[in-house]
């Protein structure tokens, strides 16, 4: 295994706007519990991967700002703008000398090592590439070598906008990299693959909820 080497920017919206299309998908739980769960499994996952350096958490949340400085994160603040402005401000923050990935926050099974993985497969200097989500159309990661601006198109169809800006598709088989959450069915398919702590307390909460 090389040397943690990446510097992976990770945007955090404010905890009220962040994951709309989930909202009520844990009746007994608080929209903004579960939104910082996904963000707080996300981040403790890339922390404990071994090729990452530093993690960049974009966002002006203060409960945000404190679950992921706790988790030994760096954090600064958010440009506004939308996802992909948080992460050109990220990748600015990291310096052109870091090799620089972008993460989505919605990551609640990752694990270290398929993010290390993904990483090492990212290829030689000037070669950006791009994990796509379970579906296919989305992105979860971008990756830049250092000097090669990470230049996101994040956003509806991004994995086609990122292959047409040049970066390349990396295809392993990382079910629990590409399973982002956005919807409820997309949080049961994660749960099935296996969830980190913090959101996976608030389902076991949920299944007691139901049968106390």
């Amino acid at each position: 295994m090389p040397e943690p080497s990446w510097t992976v920017v990770v945007p955090v919206k404010r905890l009220g706007a962040a994951k709309s299309r989930l909202r009520g998908a844990l009746p007994a739980v608080p929209h903004e519990e579960l939104a910082l769960a996904l963000a707080a499994d996300t981040v403790r996952a890339v922390r404990a991967c071994p090729a990452v350096a530093e993690v960049l958490v974009v966002t002006d949340d203060p409960r945000v700002v404190a679950e992921v400085t706790a988790a030994g994160a760096r954090v600064a603040p958010d440009p506004a703008g939308g996802l992909n402005a948080a992460f050109r401000h990220g990748a600015a923050v990291a310096g052109r000398r870091a090799a620089v990935a972008g993460l989505t926050a919605d990551l609640p099974a990752l694990r270290p090592a398929e993010l290390a993985a993904a990483l090492r497969a990212v290829g030689g200097p000037g070669v950006r590439g791009f994990v796509a989500d379970a579906p296919g159309s989305g992105t979860v990661l971008l990756a830049a070598p250092a000097g090669v601006p990470l230049g996101p198109r994040f956003g509806v169809g991004s994995a086609a906008a990122h292959a047409a800006s040049g970066a390349r598709p990396l295809r392993g088989d990382w079910p629990t990299l590409r399973r982002d959450v956005d919807t409820a069915e997309d949080l049961a398919a994660a749960a099935r693959l296996g969830l980190g702590p913090r959101t996976a307390a608030l389902l076991g909460a949920r299944a007691a909820a139901r049968t106390g």
